[in-house]
């Protein structure tokens, strides 16, 4: 084994600031001349003298607020009427017949909504909307939801 073949033990520490003019960092201690960055803290969302960054924006509450998103992802009755009878209906299958997003499906789930003809009885293993519940029950199908 060479000695440039050895593994790294410990990262190199920084330079050490303010330690004399011999040391490449001293007197200012690479701050620049005066001011307030050079004199202490400056609080992160700082411009200087006006409104904070975060204070300028829109004031939104809760997580994700770039868009309001519902809980469930929303499916209408009458897409499972492309399955022949006596399907069993879940979220794997839905996915399958590419009927939702799987990232979608995976982290909101899916829920059965809206009032149409479904002429097909179909088992459904999936949360569903009272109306939606009625349509597929009227179609002579079994709701077994979550």
């Amino acid at each position: 084994m060479k000695l440039h073949q050895l593994p790294k033990l410990a990262a190199r520490s920084g330079k050490r600031l303010g330690r004399g003019a011999g040391s490449g960092k001293g007197k200012t201690s690479a701050r620049g001349t005066k001011g307030q960055k050079a004199r202490g803290k400056v609080a992160l969302g700082f411009i200087g003298g006006t409104l904070a960054i975060y204070k300028k924006l829109p004031f939104k509450r809760g997580l994700g607020n770039s868009k309001v998103s519902p809980k469930f992802l929303p499916v209408s009755v009458e897409k499972l009427s492309i399955f022949k009878s006596g399907t069993e209906i879940t979220v794997a299958l839905l996915i399958e017949s590419k009927i939702v997003d799987p990232k979608d499906a995976l982290t909101k789930g899916v829920k059965l909504v809206g009032k149409s003809d479904l002429r097909v009885p179909l088992n459904v293993v999936l949360p569903t909307t009272a109306s939606a519940k009625s349509t597929i029950i009227k179609a002579g199908g079994k709701v077994l939801g979550v």
